[in-house]
Protein backbone atom coordinates (compact mmCIF):
# COMPACT_ATOMS: atom_id res chain seq x y z
CA UNK A 1 0.00 0.00 0.00
CA UNK A 2 1.27 3.94 -0.78
CA UNK A 3 1.65 5.89 1.96
CA UNK A 4 -1.30 7.24 2.48
CA UNK A 5 -0.05 10.35 4.12
CA UNK A 6 2.71 11.76 1.94
CA UNK A 7 1.32 14.92 0.45
CA UNK A 8 -1.15 17.11 2.26
CA UNK A 9 -4.80 18.49 1.01
CA UNK A 10 -4.49 21.87 1.84
CA UNK A 11 -4.82 25.17 -0.33
CA UNK A 12 -3.22 28.14 0.82
CA UNK A 13 -6.54 29.82 0.60
CA UNK A 14 -9.06 27.25 2.20
CA UNK A 15 -8.79 24.00 3.67
CA UNK A 16 -10.17 21.43 0.94
CA UNK A 17 -8.89 18.87 -0.89
CA UNK A 18 -7.57 18.83 -4.65
CA UNK A 19 -6.31 16.35 -6.77
CA UNK A 20 -3.00 17.26 -8.37
CA UNK A 21 -1.55 16.40 -11.21
CA UNK A 22 0.76 16.97 -14.81
CA UNK A 23 -1.52 17.51 -17.21
CA UNK A 24 -0.68 19.42 -20.68
CA UNK A 25 -1.83 22.68 -20.82
CA UNK A 26 -3.35 23.60 -24.79
CA UNK A 27 -4.29 27.11 -25.60
CA UNK A 28 -8.12 26.65 -26.74
CA UNK A 29 -8.79 28.96 -29.55
CA UNK A 30 -10.35 32.60 -28.64
CA UNK A 31 -10.47 33.07 -24.71
CA UNK A 32 -12.43 30.60 -22.49
CA UNK A 33 -13.16 28.34 -24.95
CA UNK A 34 -15.23 30.71 -27.29
CA UNK A 35 -15.54 29.32 -30.82
CA UNK A 36 -16.20 32.94 -32.44
CA UNK A 37 -16.46 35.59 -29.83
CA UNK A 38 -14.62 37.13 -27.11
CA UNK A 39 -16.90 39.46 -25.35
CA UNK A 40 -16.28 38.90 -21.35
CA UNK A 41 -16.79 41.78 -19.37
CA UNK A 42 -18.53 40.18 -16.04
CA UNK A 43 -15.45 39.25 -13.71
CA UNK A 44 -17.30 37.59 -11.58
CA UNK A 45 -19.78 35.25 -12.57
CA UNK A 46 -20.81 33.64 -9.34
CA UNK A 47 -24.27 32.03 -9.45
CA UNK A 48 -27.31 33.73 -8.59
CA UNK A 49 -28.38 32.27 -4.92
CA UNK A 50 -32.15 32.77 -5.18
CA UNK A 51 -34.30 32.82 -2.33
CA UNK A 52 -35.99 29.37 -2.17
CA UNK A 53 -34.22 28.06 -4.80
CA UNK A 54 -32.19 24.43 -5.21
CA UNK A 55 -29.34 24.81 -2.61
CA UNK A 56 -25.78 25.90 -3.60
CA UNK A 57 -22.54 24.38 -3.09
CA UNK A 58 -18.86 24.74 -4.06
CA UNK A 59 -15.89 23.08 -4.25
CA UNK A 60 -13.55 25.99 -3.73
CA UNK A 61 -10.21 25.78 -3.27
CA UNK A 62 -9.27 29.31 -3.84
CA UNK A 63 -11.60 30.47 -0.95
CA UNK A 64 -13.72 33.12 -3.22
CA UNK A 65 -16.87 31.50 -1.84
CA UNK A 66 -15.54 31.34 1.92
CA UNK A 67 -17.55 33.98 3.50
CA UNK A 68 -20.58 33.65 1.38
CA UNK A 69 -23.46 32.73 3.66
CA UNK A 70 -25.67 30.82 1.64
CA UNK A 71 -23.01 28.32 0.29
CA UNK A 72 -24.89 24.73 1.73
CA UNK A 73 -21.57 22.63 1.17
CA UNK A 74 -18.61 22.54 0.91
CA UNK A 75 -16.99 19.92 -1.82
CA UNK A 76 -13.82 18.09 -1.50
CA UNK A 77 -11.76 15.76 -3.75
CA UNK A 78 -9.56 13.30 -1.98
CA UNK A 79 -7.69 10.35 -4.00
CA UNK A 80 -7.13 7.41 -1.31
CA UNK A 81 -3.30 7.54 -1.84
CA UNK A 82 -0.45 9.65 -1.01
CA UNK A 83 -2.46 12.62 0.85
CA UNK A 84 -2.23 13.68 4.43
CA UNK A 85 -5.48 12.59 5.51
CA UNK A 86 -4.89 14.58 8.94
CA UNK A 87 -6.46 17.29 6.91
CA UNK A 88 -9.82 16.47 7.42
CA UNK A 89 -10.04 17.23 10.75
CA UNK A 90 -9.34 20.88 9.21
CA UNK A 91 -11.91 20.60 6.67
CA UNK A 92 -14.39 19.41 9.12
CA UNK A 93 -13.52 22.31 11.25
CA UNK A 94 -13.97 24.86 8.27
CA UNK A 95 -17.24 23.31 7.01
CA UNK A 96 -18.27 23.44 10.81
CA UNK A 97 -17.66 27.22 11.16
CA UNK A 98 -19.48 27.95 8.15
CA UNK A 99 -22.28 25.60 9.04
CA UNK A 100 -21.78 23.42 5.21
CA UNK A 101 -21.75 19.79 4.70
CA UNK A 102 -18.96 18.09 3.23
CA UNK A 103 -19.49 16.55 -0.03
CA UNK A 104 -15.92 14.53 0.07
CA UNK A 105 -15.27 12.24 -3.53
CA UNK A 106 -12.89 9.49 -2.99
CA UNK A 107 -11.31 9.16 -6.41
CA UNK A 108 -9.65 5.59 -6.43
CA UNK A 109 -6.18 6.64 -7.19
CA UNK A 110 -3.11 8.06 -6.45
CA UNK A 111 -2.44 12.04 -6.35
CA UNK A 112 0.94 11.35 -8.18
CA UNK A 113 0.19 10.28 -11.69
CA UNK A 114 3.24 8.38 -11.29
CA UNK A 115 2.09 6.50 -9.26
CA UNK A 116 -0.91 5.55 -11.11
CA UNK A 117 -2.07 1.39 -11.84
CA UNK A 118 -3.79 0.79 -15.51
CA UNK A 119 -7.57 0.38 -15.26
CA UNK A 120 -7.85 -3.85 -15.27
CA UNK A 121 -4.58 -3.49 -12.78
CA UNK A 122 -6.83 -1.03 -10.38
CA UNK A 123 -9.89 -3.24 -10.87
CA UNK A 124 -7.52 -6.76 -9.73
CA UNK A 125 -6.59 -4.88 -6.95
CA UNK A 126 -9.82 -2.86 -5.48
CA UNK A 127 -11.83 -6.49 -6.12
CA UNK A 128 -8.80 -8.32 -4.27
CA UNK A 129 -9.32 -6.24 -1.58
CA UNK A 130 -5.93 -4.40 -1.96
CA UNK A 131 -7.73 -0.74 -1.25
CA UNK A 132 -9.95 -2.03 2.08
CA UNK A 133 -7.59 -0.53 4.10
CA UNK A 134 -7.07 2.64 2.71
CA UNK A 135 -10.89 2.98 2.73
CA UNK A 136 -11.23 1.75 5.90
CA UNK A 137 -8.95 5.18 7.26
CA UNK A 138 -10.66 7.33 5.83
CA UNK A 139 -13.82 5.70 6.54
CA UNK A 140 -12.97 5.69 9.99
CA UNK A 141 -11.83 9.78 9.82
CA UNK A 142 -15.23 10.66 8.14
CA UNK A 143 -17.00 8.96 11.08
CA UNK A 144 -15.53 10.94 13.66
CA UNK A 145 -16.45 14.63 11.81
CA UNK A 146 -18.87 16.49 12.98
CA UNK A 147 -20.20 18.24 10.01
CA UNK A 148 -23.11 16.01 8.03
CA UNK A 149 -20.99 14.42 5.19
CA UNK A 150 -22.24 13.14 2.00
CA UNK A 151 -19.19 10.46 0.24
CA UNK A 152 -19.07 10.00 -3.30
CA UNK A 153 -16.68 7.36 -4.56
CA UNK A 154 -15.90 6.71 -8.04
CA UNK A 155 -17.50 9.24 -9.77
CA UNK A 156 -18.27 9.45 -13.59
CA UNK A 157 -18.34 5.38 -13.63
CA UNK A 158 -19.82 4.92 -17.13
CA UNK A 159 -17.63 7.59 -19.19
CA UNK A 160 -15.33 5.55 -21.84
CA UNK A 161 -13.50 8.16 -22.64
CA UNK A 162 -10.49 7.04 -20.11
CA UNK A 163 -10.36 10.24 -17.98
CA UNK A 164 -10.14 8.17 -14.91
CA UNK A 165 -8.90 4.79 -14.37
CA UNK A 166 -12.00 3.25 -12.88
CA UNK A 167 -14.42 4.53 -15.85
CA UNK A 168 -15.49 2.28 -18.15
CA UNK A 169 -15.57 -1.01 -16.38
CA UNK A 170 -18.29 -3.89 -17.33
CA UNK A 171 -21.23 -2.35 -14.83
CA UNK A 172 -21.48 -5.48 -12.44
CA UNK A 173 -17.67 -5.13 -11.87
CA UNK A 174 -18.28 -1.39 -10.98
CA UNK A 175 -20.65 -2.18 -8.94
CA UNK A 176 -19.05 -4.55 -6.53
CA UNK A 177 -16.28 -2.82 -6.12
CA UNK A 178 -18.78 -0.19 -5.29
CA UNK A 179 -20.84 -1.68 -3.10
CA UNK A 180 -17.56 -3.26 -1.31
CA UNK A 181 -16.60 0.42 -0.26
CA UNK A 182 -19.26 1.39 0.48
CA UNK A 183 -19.94 -1.05 3.46
CA UNK A 184 -16.59 -0.55 4.76
CA UNK A 185 -18.20 3.08 4.75
CA UNK A 186 -21.35 2.19 6.78
CA UNK A 187 -19.01 0.12 9.14
CA UNK A 188 -16.97 3.15 10.05
CA UNK A 189 -19.21 6.12 9.72
CA UNK A 190 -22.95 5.18 9.35
CA UNK A 191 -24.18 8.50 9.59
CA UNK A 192 -22.37 9.72 6.50
CA UNK A 193 -24.70 9.65 3.28
CA UNK A 194 -23.37 7.92 0.06
CA UNK A 195 -23.77 9.76 -3.14
CA UNK A 196 -23.82 7.42 -6.69
CA UNK A 197 -22.47 10.16 -9.42
CA UNK A 198 -22.83 8.89 -13.00
CA UNK A 199 -21.91 11.52 -15.86
CA UNK A 200 -25.37 11.46 -17.01
CA UNK A 201 -24.43 9.63 -20.66
CA UNK A 202 -26.75 7.34 -22.31
CA UNK A 203 -25.23 4.08 -20.62
CA UNK A 204 -25.48 4.67 -17.33
CA UNK A 205 -28.59 2.87 -16.11
CA UNK A 206 -26.88 -0.45 -15.56
CA UNK A 207 -24.18 0.77 -13.59
CA UNK A 208 -26.97 1.67 -10.90
CA UNK A 209 -25.95 0.14 -7.91
CA UNK A 210 -29.43 -0.52 -6.11
CA UNK A 211 -31.23 1.54 -3.85
CA UNK A 212 -29.65 0.10 -0.60
CA UNK A 213 -26.30 1.50 -1.70
CA UNK A 214 -27.79 5.39 -2.66
CA UNK A 215 -29.11 7.61 -0.30
CA UNK A 216 -28.14 10.86 -3.40
CA UNK A 217 -27.64 10.51 -6.69
CA UNK A 218 -25.08 13.35 -8.43
CA UNK A 219 -24.48 14.57 -11.95
CA UNK A 220 -21.94 16.61 -13.85
CA UNK A 221 -22.84 19.48 -16.14
CA UNK A 222 -20.71 21.64 -17.35
CA UNK A 223 -21.14 24.14 -19.83
CA UNK A 224 -18.42 25.68 -22.36
CA UNK A 225 -19.68 27.80 -25.32
CA UNK A 226 -16.92 26.60 -27.50
CA UNK A 227 -17.50 22.55 -27.14
CA UNK A 228 -21.49 23.69 -27.29
CA UNK A 229 -20.79 25.32 -31.01
CA UNK A 230 -18.67 22.51 -32.05
CA UNK A 231 -20.74 19.21 -30.73
CA UNK A 232 -23.88 20.63 -30.70
CA UNK A 233 -24.16 23.75 -33.67
CA UNK A 234 -25.53 26.06 -31.22
CA UNK A 235 -25.00 27.12 -27.63
CA UNK A 236 -26.93 25.40 -24.70
CA UNK A 237 -28.29 26.58 -21.04
CA UNK A 238 -27.87 24.94 -18.11
CA UNK A 239 -31.54 23.44 -18.31
CA UNK A 240 -30.72 22.09 -21.60
CA UNK A 241 -27.63 20.25 -20.40
CA UNK A 242 -28.94 19.09 -17.38
CA UNK A 243 -31.76 16.84 -18.98
CA UNK A 244 -30.41 13.73 -20.51
CA UNK A 245 -28.60 12.92 -17.31
CA UNK A 246 -31.74 14.17 -14.89
CA UNK A 247 -33.81 12.29 -17.15
CA UNK A 248 -31.99 9.14 -16.58
CA UNK A 249 -31.68 8.86 -13.22
CA UNK A 250 -35.03 10.48 -11.62
CA UNK A 251 -36.70 6.96 -11.90
CA UNK A 252 -34.11 5.34 -9.21
CA UNK A 253 -36.47 7.96 -7.14
CA UNK A 254 -33.70 9.44 -4.86
CA UNK A 255 -32.49 12.83 -4.94
CA UNK A 256 -30.96 14.58 -7.43
CA UNK A 257 -27.35 16.85 -6.91
CA UNK A 258 -25.69 17.96 -9.63
CA UNK A 259 -21.84 17.00 -7.99
CA UNK A 260 -19.60 19.04 -10.04
CA UNK A 261 -21.20 22.25 -12.48
CA UNK A 262 -19.20 25.14 -14.14
CA UNK A 263 -19.17 27.53 -17.07
CA UNK A 264 -17.22 29.93 -19.70
CA UNK A 265 -17.61 31.74 -22.40
CA UNK A 266 -18.73 34.94 -23.47
CA UNK A 267 -21.08 37.19 -21.19
CA UNK A 268 -23.93 36.16 -23.20
CA UNK A 269 -23.28 32.56 -22.71
CA UNK A 270 -22.78 32.71 -19.14
CA UNK A 271 -25.24 34.79 -18.11
CA UNK A 272 -28.33 32.43 -18.08
CA UNK A 273 -26.03 29.62 -16.45
CA UNK A 274 -25.57 32.25 -13.26
CA UNK A 275 -29.09 33.15 -13.58
CA UNK A 276 -30.81 29.53 -14.02
CA UNK A 277 -28.74 27.52 -11.54
CA UNK A 278 -30.46 27.43 -8.32
CA UNK A 279 -34.33 28.16 -9.84
CA UNK A 280 -36.55 25.35 -9.06
CA UNK A 281 -37.90 23.89 -12.27
CA UNK A 282 -40.88 21.86 -12.96
CA UNK A 283 -39.25 19.46 -14.77
CA UNK A 284 -36.41 18.46 -12.38
CA UNK A 285 -38.37 18.06 -9.25
CA UNK A 286 -35.99 15.70 -7.21
CA UNK A 287 -33.16 18.38 -8.02
CA UNK A 288 -32.01 19.62 -4.33
CA UNK A 289 -28.76 21.32 -5.00
CA UNK A 290 -26.00 22.17 -7.02
CA UNK A 291 -22.11 22.59 -6.31
CA UNK A 292 -19.75 25.19 -8.25
CA UNK A 293 -16.71 23.15 -9.03
CA UNK A 294 -14.50 26.67 -8.61
CA UNK A 295 -11.27 25.90 -10.33
CA UNK A 296 -9.37 25.22 -13.75
CA UNK A 297 -10.47 21.30 -15.10
CA UNK A 298 -7.33 18.99 -14.62
CA UNK A 299 -8.48 17.41 -18.22
CA UNK A 300 -7.59 19.61 -21.68
CA UNK A 301 -11.33 18.89 -23.84
CA UNK A 302 -12.23 17.97 -27.32
CA UNK A 303 -11.69 20.30 -30.31
CA UNK A 304 -8.96 22.15 -28.76
CA UNK A 305 -10.12 23.91 -26.65
CA UNK A 306 -7.68 23.44 -23.78
CA UNK A 307 -8.82 22.82 -19.63
CA UNK A 308 -11.45 25.27 -18.95
CA UNK A 309 -11.37 27.85 -16.47
CA UNK A 310 -14.44 27.22 -14.43
CA UNK A 311 -13.60 30.14 -11.60
CA UNK A 312 -15.75 32.53 -10.93
CA UNK A 313 -13.18 35.04 -10.43
CA UNK A 314 -11.66 35.90 -13.91
CA UNK A 315 -8.14 37.18 -13.98
CA UNK A 316 -7.15 35.35 -11.37
CA UNK A 317 -4.33 33.17 -11.33
CA UNK A 318 -5.27 29.41 -11.40
CA UNK A 319 -2.92 26.40 -12.46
Amino acid sequence: MKNIKRRTLLTTAVTSLVVAGSYPLTRAQGIGGLANSTAQTIRDKRPVVHDGGIRFGAYDPHGDFASQHNVSTEGLFLPWEDVDLDSLKLADAYALERNRNLLITIEPWSWDVSWRLTSGQLREKVMRGDYDLNMQTIAALIGQMKSPVIVRWGQEMEDTSGRFSWAGWAPQDYITAYRRMMDILRREAPKADRMWSPKGLPNLTPYYPGDNYVDLVGLSVFGLEGYDERAYGAPRNFPQSLKQGYDLVEGFGKPVWVAEFGYEGSDSYIMPWMQEATLKRDEFPALVEVVYFNDRDVHAWPFNLGRPDWRVLRGQATN
